[in-house]
């Protein structure tokens, strides 16, 4: 029963994010007018507009024009209505769960409005990155590198300031690491290989996840990029050259990964390598 109500939550939800994902890299407002179709402009009535469940019965298409609908529309609601139930099985019904909630939200708006505008809009990362910040003040970020390095200056830091340097530290890896990074292929190419954009999600990505699992979503987020490059370079011509990546999207899907399975995936790691218990 809690998966069902989590998961009708999460296509609520969800069909709100449709929203943004449409209108922020349009800077257009969220609130108003109401939700119309995007081809003959008509306003769609509630009925119409039910998550996933108007989508299947007017068969992807406009209940006035005909015309067919975005299937990224349906996409949306079921992908957030899918993690919700696997964050409240991971947190259960806690902050961590409503911390999870969030940035689940938070990214999965931001991989949308990459692959369809290449755009990473500061409307959603900048109040993510505050959003991270205060979370930290109530549940825990992980902070060992920071923490080991104070202790070296025996200075131990409680809850919930250390959770708070785990946060700080885990922005200041992203985002500093990727403003490093596209700061000197710029001016070694004088061609701009990451956006800021980039930067301002990995600021967000390092305050929810702190450093560990910031390195993590690099990582995973480069390896995926490259295999769906290498697949699509070889299938179509049209993503050969400069074909832009939406990058944000990868680092999105995979900082979700990290969110739900990140700390599993470290500490079996650390036992294959002998670095840990």
């Amino acid at each position: 029963m809690n998966d069902v109500f989590i998961a009708l939550f999460g296509l609520a939800l969800g069909s709100f994010l449709n929203v943004c994902i449409v209108r922020l890299p349009r800077r257009e407002s969220i609130i108003t007018p109401r939700s119309h179709c995007p081809r003959c402009d008509r306003p769609i009535a509630w009925y119409h507009n039910i998550p996933l469940a108007s989508y299947l019965a007017l068969r992807g298409r406009c209940a006035f024009c005909r015309q067919p609908i975005s299937p990224v529309y349906p996409l949306v609601e079921s992908l957030t209505a899918a993690l919700f139930v696997l964050a409240f099985r991971e947190f259960g019904p806690t902050l961590g769960f409503v911390k999870a909630a969030a940035f689940i939200m938070l990214l999965l708006v931001l991989i949308f409005t990459d692959l369809n505008d290449r755009r990473l809009p500061h409307a959603v990362t900048l109040p993510g990155i505050a959003l991270g910040l205060f979370f930290s003040l109530v549940v825990q970020v992980n902070d060992q590198p920071f923490a080991w390095m104070l202790s070296r200056a025996n200075i131990t830091l409680a809850m919930p300031l250390s959770s708070l340097l785990g946060a700080l530290g885990g922005a200041l890896v992203g985002g500093g690491l990727f403003y490093i990074v596209g700061e000197a292929f710029y001016r070694i190419r004088h061609v701009e290989g990451l956006g800021f954009g980039d930067v301002m999600l990995m600021l967000m990505v390092g305050a929810f996840l702190g450093a560990p699992l910031t390195l993590l979503t690099i990582l995973l987020g480069s390896l995926l990029g490259i295999v769906v490059a290498l697949a699509l370079y070889g299938t179509s011509p049209r993503f050969r050259g400069r074909y832009p990546w939406p990058y944000g999207s990868f680092l999105g899907a995979a900082a979700i990964y990290a969110s739900l399975r990140g700390n599993e995936l470290l500490a079996a790691y650390l036992r294959w390598s002998g670095l840990g218990p």
